[in-house]
């Protein structure tokens, strides 16, 4: 006779099933049948959480087992995943990690980024952007645009042009570490989106900047 946690093990299971039938479409031009991410992930997560219940001897899986509400938000939870992976490959570089809804952030000061007016990565710089290809790999349904900003001092096209340069020099370097290059876009903002005065010279520096937006796939 089944315990009771293996009975709500094989529910969940069961339901699991049923909810990715019922969420598939199929794709008009393979014929194939696909199922929708955010189902992917909340369902995934629905059977996981099942499994950690079932384990009530273990105190790591009761821990675990409260953060279970979290994780059956789906995208929502992959990406409390990644801000998380992204967190700790970035603790002590200098690098902020944001987070903005689904959307993971992080901002690269360019004293640690590239030299004045230049668009080539300081070789320190090299081992913080693997860290970023790390985590990037572990989660491939994300995607990536990479943003160039300037301070103000120069004029509106050099800023532009270098803040492009910039971008596109991080997402280069992020794709020869095995990102695909259909995850990356890049783009120069110039110094059109300042975070603080371009008055002062920390200001300026606070500016030049380059922003690594992190988001999911289009569902």
């Amino acid at each position: 006779m089944y315990s009771l946690s293996k009975k709500i093990t094989a529910i969940a299971i069961a339901t699991a099933t049923l909810t990715l039938g019922a969420c598939q479409t199929i794709d008009p031009y393979t014929g194939e049948k696909k199922t929708n991410k955010a189902t992917t992930y909340g369902v995934g997560a629905a059977v996981v959480c099942a499994l950690i219940g079932s384990k009530k001897n273990s105190k790591h899986a009761r821990n675990a087992g409260l953060g279970c509400g979290a994780i059956g938000a789906g995208i929502g939870a992959y990406m409390d995943s990644q801000e998380e992976a992204m967190r700790k490959e970035m603790a002590g570089t200098g690098v902020q990690v944001q987070r903005e809804g689904d959307q993971i952030r992080l901002i690269m000061p360019g004293n640690i980024t590239f030299e004045t007016a230049k668009f080539s990565i300081n070789n320190n710089f090299y081992s913080t952007l693997n860290g970023v290809a790390r985590v990037l790999a572990k989660y491939p349904d994300t995607q990536l645009m990479v943003g160039g900003h300037a301070d103000s001092t120069g004029s509106a096209t050099f800023n532009q042009t270098l803040s492009a340069n910039r971008a596109l020099s991080v997402a280069n370097y992020l794709q020869s570490q095995g990102i695909d290059n259909t995850r990356l876009m890049s783009r120069g903002f110039g110094s059109d989106m300042p975070i603080a005065s371009n008055d002062t010279a920390a200001g300026r520096q606070s500016n030049r900047r380059v922003e690594l937006d992190i988001v999911a796939k289009n569902q």
